[in-house]
């Protein structure tokens, strides 16, 4: 059986609203973002501890530290953002998430090509996969709009380069469909480096859509996926209110649209999930 999770800062700021609404939709597992106004990155050891107490006291999980590393221009410092890719691992550890999700950096100006600054990419990405080695926790990279990995070519080339089962594939079908690239075009190449998998479904105009009513292809995909052995988390990242560069937001309302459309397309695809 496969098992929900969410970016459940899309439902509230508030970790004790996400935390009801989650459970009230079957949802056990969150991909920790963020709460109280705060990116996880930025949580202090009070609030890490908060979390933290209430998520057991609830019987709930982390699935992924769902950061930020890798979001800033290639050309930056890498020494600092490093030591902030640190402290994603500590939180990692301390909340015991098996998984950090991860991006491959933006271009020095906006509109610029990436593949100039390809092997820089590819130093920094060793480096980060160098770190985890002998920790027990996996990468995930997310292909993501304008960043070196945004299609599933360029994705493919970074799982290739760095070659580490500490580097893993994010499926984001969403973020594809609005790069202007058909999921099902980019699956057969990145399915073997599949790690986890972010449901959120779009149109290729741009418009945000529960899973099944855009044009990510994903019910097939889920099937396909289960079918080939997947046993990871399907996380919701809804995005139906808001999609931001950092964040994204829902409601519980809409929550509950995201959360019901992805559980009518493992019902059709008899995909069974652990509720």
């Amino acid at each position: 059986m496969l098992k929900l999770s969410a970016f459940a800062d899309e439902i509230s700021p508030s970790i004790d609203e996400q935390i009801s609404v989650c459970q009230e939709n079957g949802v056990h597992l969150i991909e920790l973002r963020g709460a109280g106004g705060k990116n996880v990155m930025d949580f202090d050891d009070a609030q890490c501890a908060d979390i933290r107490t209430k998520l057991k006291a609830a019987g709930m999980g982390i699935s992924a530290i769902g950061s930020p590393i890798g979001k800033v221009k290639v050309t930056d410092p890498f020494e600092p953002h490093f030591d902030r890719f640190k402290k994603a691992v500590q939180l990692a550890e301390y909340f015991q998430s098996p998984l950090i999700r991860i991006f491959s950096f933006y271009p020095p100006r906006d509109g610029e090509l990436m593949y100039a600054y390809r092997d820089e990419v590819m130093r920094r990405l060793e480096a980060m996969v160098e770190y985890v080695e002998n920790r027990d926790v996996i990468l995930v990279h997310e292909n993501e709009g304008r960043i070196y990995g945004e299609m599933g070519k360029e994705c493919l080339d970074i799982l290739r380069t760095v070659n580490s089962p500490k580097l893993r594939n994010c499926f984001d079908f969403a973020n594809f469909v609005v790069a202007g690239q058909n999921p099902r075009n980019c699956w057969a190449d990145l399915k073997p480096y599949l790690a986890h998998l972010h449901i959120k479904d779009a149109l290729y105009e741009g418009k945000v859509m529960p899973a099944g009513q855009g044009d990510g292809g994903i019910a097939p995909l889920l099937e396909d996926a289960f079918k080939s052995g997947y046993r990871g988390v399907l996380t919701l990242e809804p995005h139906l209110a808001h999609a931001g560069q950092f964040a994204g937001f829902s409601g519980p309302k809409l929550f509950k649209v995201a959360v019901d459309a992805l559980k009518k397309i493992c019902q059709e695809k008899q995909i069974p999930l652990a509720l």
